[in-house]
């Protein structure tokens, strides 16, 4: 009972213990360190399941630390949207890890370990934390652990990613900071349920200010999810970044799509006057952009890991269409969309990594290379995760862009949505057949350098399956998993409830 009691801190918890105790065991106990972080992501796992499981209950709970009530104290919020993606990050969390020391690419450096924990924190932090100061702390954990984790394994073109990365989000930090003091000026709280409160009361003197705040709050969000014309880091960095930890970045620009479905119908919902619904004009156009630029990228690409990049842009820009509509409906399609868009790009770099290594001097490439070590199971890999991303039928990726289809039809702006996602989805089969073809069934010219089998058993495919295996329960649970999504959406839908359940208070 006193688990259940605080298992909504537990999954900030676990990783904040695992993280120093693997730093302090990496340097002359490996298997140990590596044991332990294992075990930690294990323990995450089962924390986060648990959690799901109590959300069943449609209540909406509250964990006050140090026994301070809202607003005046941190508080950390469990419902079925913040459950459902504590539950998102730990299987991709479990997936990437069981990677990473299969190949042994956590060996390249000394601490892969402890920054990965301190990322899952970060994360599950953004997801439970019920306060915008307290969004803007969890965000700085995950973007400081972000960026020891892109330079991890060195190199030249890594670094020059990186400077431009921090760059990015230090800019994207300072927007946050003047936003949150814009923002508590107006109203003398950061606690998200007493601003939806007190928004709702300011007068007509204000509202251009709140307005102003609203903006720069949802253009950090729309940095950190890479929403055009802010998108330009996210390819490089990534396609930079060694795919292990590019997977497990998948789920990061979903992290500002998240901030924005929590806070916009939350703060800025009906209630708030002039910054009602703030993102909406801006944000389908450029969601629409987002995704042709990322289909039109994963067409040009000439890598694996560029491809699998423009891929992450694409699925944000398709998943913020549904989202920039602000319906029940459409969030519920969008949050089906969201699960299965971070799995399949997450496949994507693991399947790329494990091609580039079996390639030698080819790396991952998009050219013909001589048959290699295992090159049937890693094409069939490569066509499972291109049907998922790009979204075609069996998969859930169909099934996802279905339920975005049929939600935004008869609503404003549908023929735009379906104009993109019906031309989008043919420029994507079109990229992915092309480099596929090219990498899994043509043959280098035959005095191209023979290419080494790889040493490493069949054991390097069990991350990208376990991935591909999800994305495959997914669609098989399309029945049960769009439930849970509808419940969700109706629950961030209805802002009141939230408001209540943390202050005992009405809209």
């Amino acid at each position: 009972m006193i688990l259940l009691d605080h298992l909504s801190i537990t999954p900030i918890v676990i990783p904040a213990v695992i993280a120093p105790v693997t730093m302090l065991l990496m340097r002359r106990h490996k298997t140990a360190a590596v044991a332990v972080s294992l075990a930690g992501c294990a323990a995450m796992l089962v924390a986060a399941i648990a959690a799901f499981a109590i959300a069943q209950d449609d209540v909406i709970r509250s964990y006050m630390l140090g026994g301070w009530p809202a607003p005046f104290g941190i508080v950390l919020i469990l419902d079925r949207l913040a459950a459902m993606m504590l539950v998102l990050v730990a299987v991709l969390a479990m997936s990437v890890l069981v990677h990473a020391i299969i190949t042994g690419a956590d060996q390249r450096g000394w601490h892969l370990h402890p920054l990965f924990h301190f990322q899952l924190m970060g994360l599950n932090g953004a997801f439970l934390t019920g306060d915008l100061f307290n969004l803007f702390v969890f965000f700085e954990v995950l973007l400081i652990a972000s960026y020891g984790l892109m330079l991890h394994g060195q190199g030249a073109l890594r670094l020059k990613a990186g400077v431009a990365y921090v760059v990015v989000n230090i800019v994207g930090s300072a927007l946050f900071l003047i936003a949150l003091g814009l923002l508590y000026g107006l109203t003398s709280t950061l606690n998200m349920a007493d601003l939806a409160v007190k928004v709702a009361l300011l007068g007509p003197a204000d509202q251009g200010l709140l307005r102003i705040a609203g903006l720069l709050l949802m253009t950090v969000f729309g940095l950190k999810a890479a929403v055009v014309p802010i998108h330009l880091w996210l390819p490089r960095t990534y396609a930079a970044t060694m795919p292990v930890v590019a997977a497990l970045f998948a789920i990061m620009t979903k992290v500002g799509v998240y901030a924005m479905i929590r806070t916009v119908p939350l703060i800025f919902g009906a209630q708030a006057g002039a910054a009602s619904w703030v993102p909406a004009p801006y944000l389908l156009p450029a969601a629409i952009l987002g995704a042709v630029i990322g289909f039109v990228g994963i067409l040009a690409a000439r890598g694996m890991r560029e491809q699998a990049a423009f891929a992450v842009l694409a699925s944000t820009g398709t998943l913020l269409m549904p989202v920039s509509l602000w319906q029940e409906v459409t969030l519920a399609a969008a949050l089906y969309y969201m699960v299965q868009a971070t799995l399949a790009g997450a496949a994507l770099f693991l399947v790329a990594d494990v091609t580039m290594r079996r390639r030698g001097q080819y790396a991952d490439a998009i050219v013909p290379s001589p048959h290699f070590a295992g090159q049937d199971m890693a094409g069939l890999l490569y066509l499972v995760a291109a049907i998922a991303a790009v979204g075609l039928p069996p998969l859930a990726g169909f099934v996802g862009k279905l339920l975005i289809l049929d939600a935004s039809f008869a609503i404003p702006g549908w023929q735009a949505i379906w104009a993109t996602i019906l031309a989008t989805t043919l420029v994507g089969v079109i990229g992915f057949s092309r480099s596929g073809s090219t990498l899994f069934w043509k043959a280098a010219p035959e005095y191209a350098d023979a290419i080494a089998a790889s040493r490493r058993a069949n054991a390097e495919f069990v991350a990208p399956i376990m991935l591909l295996a999800m994305l495959v329960l997914l669609t098989i649970a399309a029945g049960w998993v769009t439930t849970q999504t509808r419940a969700t959406a109706v629950q961030v839908m209805a802002p009141d409830r939230y408001v209540t359940a943390i202050l005992g208070a009405t809209l």
